[in-house]
């Protein structure tokens, strides 16, 4: 009896950890840099994709944020030949090694 509660007590703080990271990971930034296309400026991509490459809020290292598909398509025509400074509010998440913001807000200074 005992070892099935220690088993259920761990699973119940394993599950409670899960939802923590995700949680987490969801927390809506703002990051600022610069809005541009990583086909076109970048030359990092095949196909014109509208990203930022600046600091998240917090954040010391400058990265590449590519925004989720609908905000790509939705911002791109602004920026794709000639880089705009701005921000972008939105959640971060990781997808086959880029790191995509799901775009709330977008900002050109």
């Amino acid at each position: 009896m005992r070892t099935a509660l220690s088993m259920l007590a761990g699973l119940a703080l394993i599950c409670a950890l899960a939802l923590t990271a995700t949680a987490e990971e969801k927390k809506e930034t703002t990051i600022t840099g610069t809005i541009t296309c990583a086909k076109c400026d970048l030359k990092v991509e095949k196909s014109c994709q509208t990203v930022i490459k600046g600091k998240a809020k917090g954040s010391d290292k400058e990265e590449v944020y590519y925004f989720d598909t609908d905000s790509s398509k939705k911002n791109h025509k602004a920026i794709c030949t000639e880089a705009k400074k701005g921000s972008v509010t939105g959640t971060i998440s990781e997808k086959d090694g880029k790191i995509i913001v799901t775009v709330k807000d977008v900002k050109f200074d």
